[in-house]
């Protein structure tokens, strides 16, 4: 979702991710393929299965996602350090392949541009990745998990106590936090009316992940991928809804 929200908004987005050799493995690759992913990185795996959900959607627009995934698919990354890409703007990495993402962010280190942790619960699998990354975006549900404080904002100034990263959380309707040495900042969040909030996340992560690699100051990297978000928020469906550049700079002219 994150790679297709990259191409849409004029990036080039190369994932490196784990699949089975099933027919959802197909619709996956396929899918990317016609969103413009570079998919040379997707690794098949012989008799196995690709992950997928289930998706319920309420009137609000929240989601309860249910999903399936074949613990039989190797965690291992080797393949992964041996073929990383030389170039890069920037790396975005999530906790659901750990081996994966501890390879990607020592590679942006290598490369020294921003690597992103896009860090959802389960947080502490990929704690070495979270740890070495240059930017760690957590949901509010993955910076309670991480340092064990209900209370999102508090829990924001813990865990930039505790890693070196710049420490970002988004929380829904109630803006973005930025935490550092002058305490912490509050984005609000834009005012909408949420239609279906699948994949907002990970729209927001990959405009994030985008802004900086186009060099954009943080604060309206923050701006520009919350704007992105909120689009999506307005539509129904996961990464289809997920914006045009186009749209979204429309959208924060309106909102200027």
């Amino acid at each position: 979702n994150s790679a297709v929200a990259i191409t849409r908004l004029g990036g080039t987005a190369r994932l490196a991710s784990r699949i089975g050799d099933d027919p959802i493995a197909d619709l996956i690759e396929n899918g990317l393929l016609q969103e413009s992913v570079d998919c040379t990185y997707v690794k098949r795996f012989t008799n196995k299965r690709s992950s997928f959900s289930s998706i319920y959607i309420d009137d609000s627009g929240e989601r309860q996602i249910m999903n399936f995934r074949d613990t039989g698919l190797s965690m291992d990354a080797d393949w992964l350090a041996g073929s990383f890409p030389s170039s890069a703007n920037a790396v975005l990495a999530d906790t659901r392949w750990p081996d994966g993402a501890a390879v990607a962010m020592e590679k942006a280190r290598a490369l020294n541009v921003p690597g992103i942790m896009d860090a959802e619960a389960p947080v502490m699998e990929a704690e070495a990745a979270i740890h070495a990354a240059s930017h760690v975006a957590f949901s509010a549900q993955g910076v309670v998990e991480f340092t064990g404080i209900a209370d999102v904002q508090e829990a924001t100034i813990a865990a930039d106590e505790k890693l070196q990263g710049r420490v970002i959380v988004t929380d829904g309707e109630n803006g973005v936090y930025v935490a550092d040495a002058d305490g912490l900042k509050i984005y609000p969040a834009f005012d909408i009316t949420p239609v279906d909030t699948l994949g907002a996340g990970d729209v927001w992560h990959g405009a994030f992940a985008l802004a900086l690699a186009e060099a954009m100051p943080e604060a309206d990297a923050i701006r520009f991928a919350s704007a992105a978000a909120a689009i999506k928020c307005t539509r129904p469906g996961g990464r289809d809804g997920a914006p045009t550049r186009t749209e979204v700079e429309e959208f924060l002219r309106a909102h200027s």
